[in-house]
């Protein structure tokens, strides 16, 4: 599918004295992983967080501009915030089950939606664990606590809970930050394959890992969106000097 359903116009955020993000404008691939990059404290994060307004309770914060998902400005007046967000499954830098068993992690968000049934939250749960590439690992041991699970095992359950709410877009905030190289591996291949049906936005500041997996490339630097475009494009041959300079070491 080609096309955009989440763009990004003119998008200035400012949290108390700071203007952290500076006349965004972005459209991001539909079913490709657009891959947020750039030096520490340049707006990685807060544009992530701006797109399911998870930027609300932060003190002291406005947003101007807009985003608009399917063609609604997410903050429009009267906005339902509650879908906004059930559009979105996001994965944090660390893990956060919650404290219950790992079926109920993943029924969780379903039950609060209204599902009910124990057979049709049985093939749910089932069905997400296995979009994870975890099912195999803890078929045996679903009633057992989510915290017994490694850390790496931990991600993938928090990605099945997402997933099970049905959203159209994956976040991750550096979603493997906390995990060894064979897990962050494991989580990677899940995301490229979940492509074909989600729209993936991902911030890393890990250079190689966005050289493995992004298909779509942001680059901000100092709150400004510098350069976007194919990941092949961007990496090959940069339009500006200052993605050329991030991609080579000399900023950081």
């Amino acid at each position: 599918m080609n096309g955009s359903h989440i763009k990004i116009r003119d998008l200035n955020v400012s949290i108390g004295e700071l203007h952290v993000l500076k006349n965004v404008t972005l459209a991001i691939p539909d079913q490709q992983i657009t891959v947020i990059i750039g030096p520490s404290g340049c707006g990685k994060t807060t544009l992530l967080k701006s797109l399911n307004r998870l930027l609300d309770s932060v003190d002291g914060v406005r947003i101007s501009g807009s985003i608009l998902v399917d063609g609604e400005d997410v903050y429009a007046p009267g906005v339902d915030v509650t879908a906004v967000r059930k559009k979105m499954g996001l994965l944090s830098q660390k893990p956060q089950v919650l404290p219950m068993s790992i079926f109920d992690n993943v029924a969780y968000g379903p039950r609060i939606h209204g599902t009910r049934d124990k057979a049709a939250l049985a093939k749910l749960v089932r069905c997400e664990l296995e979009a994870a590439g975890l099912w195999e690992e803890v078929k045996d041991r679903l009633h057992e606590p989510a915290a017994r699970l490694s850390v790496g095992q931990q991600q993938r359950l928090c990605l099945a809970r997402g997933l099970a709410v049905e959203p159209e877009i994956i976040l991750g905030d550096e979603p493997t930050s906390a995990l060894d190289p064979q897990s962050s591996r494991i989580v990677e291949q899940r995301l490229m394959a979940l492509k074909t049906d989600y729209t993936v936005i991902l911030v890393t500041h890990i250079l190689r890992q966005a050289r493995r997996i992004a298909d779509h490339i942001a680059f901000l630097y100092l709150g400004e969106l510098v350069e976007s475009g194919p990941a092949a494009e961007v990496f090959a041959s940069p339009k500006d000097p200052r993605t050329r300079a991030y991609l080579t070491g000399e900023i950081s």
